[in-house]
């Protein structure tokens, strides 16, 4: 994201941010709001509020992996690339990484999209956990 002071790109959207009480789901909502969308937070998996709220609202989910964030600077300090090593990518990602894949869910080009979670792992998943 460019993080251009006053941008309101999602002025009149609604985002349901599911997972928001754990790690980056807060500073996801927090974001979003920023950027000027309504956000209603849960814990209800996408799945189920997708049927429940549709055709009106679309739910989607992001699920990052380790991200580099200050929540994650202990579990990275003194091994980040070790840990990169680990992703087929090659890298750790990074908030805009989160936060690119959460506009594009909210974007008009995800319209077809509803009650999934988009997994942000590097491809980590791939071969299993870390």
């Amino acid at each position: 994201m460019s993080g251009t002071a006053g941008c309101r790109r999602f002025e009149e959207r609604v985002a349901v941010v599911t997972g928001a009480s754990r790690g980056i789901g807060l500073g996801i909502a927090e974001r979003l709001v920023a950027e000027g969308a309504r956000v209603c937070l849960t814990a209800r998996e996408p799945e189920e509020l997708a049927l429940e709220l549709a055709p009106q609202v679309r739910v989607n989910a992001v699920a990052p992996a380790i991200v580099r964030t200050r929540f994650a600077a202990a579990l990275l300090a003194g091994g980040e690339e070790q840990v990169a090593a680990g992703y087929p990518l090659g890298r750790i990602g990074t908030p805009e990484d989160v936060a690119a894949a959460t506009a594009f869910l909210l974007s008009e080009d995800a319209s077809w999209i509803t009650g999934r979670t988009l997994v942000l792992d590097g491809g980590s998943g791939l071969n299993g956990p870390l």
